[in-house]
């Protein structure tokens, strides 16, 4: 039994499928109730309330854990699943990091998601850890304005870093939690190219068949807009990675093709399989 938390996002849903497809027994754990797979268990659990899952992690050989808000969440302990896991007979973890643990290290939450790192680390279980840049997903922020006007609002329109495709990490945590070659692995996930807002702007318009205009944001309207979805300090450690990237978070990493054989998906892919979100 694996069990993957966060199971209904943009990580866990395709992670979900494609353990489904390749035989595993999997119970998904989201904070909502979700239509799964055929044949996937859907239990519904906070994981701010590492007591709470117990029950879930009894009898699991191994764990997807996706922290997501629940990291910053106001009396979180997110090393605690890691102890309830391990309690509860789990013996591999695979977690999902990000890059900005090596890229950005002295930022709050940044230094939060280290501590949950080392604490796999010393847990005694086989561990991998997935550190993902930006992902191509987040240009579902704009969905709507694009629905209704045809138009990206964006900051720093002419700044890109090599966004991924969730897909892509979905695949390798799949590998990570089915093959023992990826123990002990720490791997950093982009995508094949850097991409600026104003190209994601063209590929989502190619797809449409449709023009979309761009309309920069300054950073103080980006942050407004941010902060009404993420913590202020979130909203501002993003900002300054899009704003000003630096030499490792513009760097192609090799990883998705060392775990998966094959380059990462382009942005363009992405918004050419998800289109309707935007139609």
């Amino acid at each position: 039994m694996i069990v993957v938390t966060g199971a209904t996002g943009n990580v866990g849903r395709p992670l979900t499928q494609a353990l489904a497809e390749a035989g595993q027994q999997v119970i998904a754990v989201s904070r909502h109730a979700a239509a799964v797979p055929d044949g996937v268990r859907h239990v519904t659990a906070d994981l701010g309330d590492p007591a709470g899952l117990e029950p879930v992690l009894a009898g699991a050989k191994a764990l997807f854990l996706l922290l997501s808000g629940d990291l910053h969440a106001a009396g979180a302990g997110p090393a605690d699943i890691i102890d309830q896991a391990a309690a509860g007979g789990v013996r591999r973890v695979v977690l999902l990091s990000t890059q900005g643990v090596a890229t950005r290290p002295f930022g709050p939450t940044r230094i939060a998601m280290r501590a949950v790192e080392d604490a796999l680390r010393e847990s005694g279980l086989d561990w991998s850890i997935l550190r993902p840049g930006g992902f191509a997903s987040n240009a579902l922020w704009w969905a709507e304005s694009i629905r209704a006007r045809r138009v990206v609002a964006a900051p720093f329109g002419d700044v890109g870093v090599p966004i991924i495709d969730p897909a892509d990490i979905a695949e390798t945590a799949a590998a990570c939690l089915l093959d023992d070659r990826h123990t002990g692995g720490v791997y950093e996930l982009t995508g094949p190219a850097v991409i600026t807002p104003r190209r994601q702007a063209e590929a989502i318009a190619a797809a449409l068949g449709s023009p979309v205009r761009f309309h920069d944001l300054t950073r103080d309207e980006a942050k407004a807009a941010m902060a009404q979805n993420m913590p202020t300090e979130l909203a501002e450690d993003t900002l300054d990675i899009l704003g000003s990237p630096s030499p490792a978070e513009l760097r192609v990493s090799p990883d998705v093709q060392r775990v998966l054989g094959r380059a990462p998906r382009t942005f363009a892919d992405w918004a050419a399989r998800n289109i309707a979100a935007f139609r």
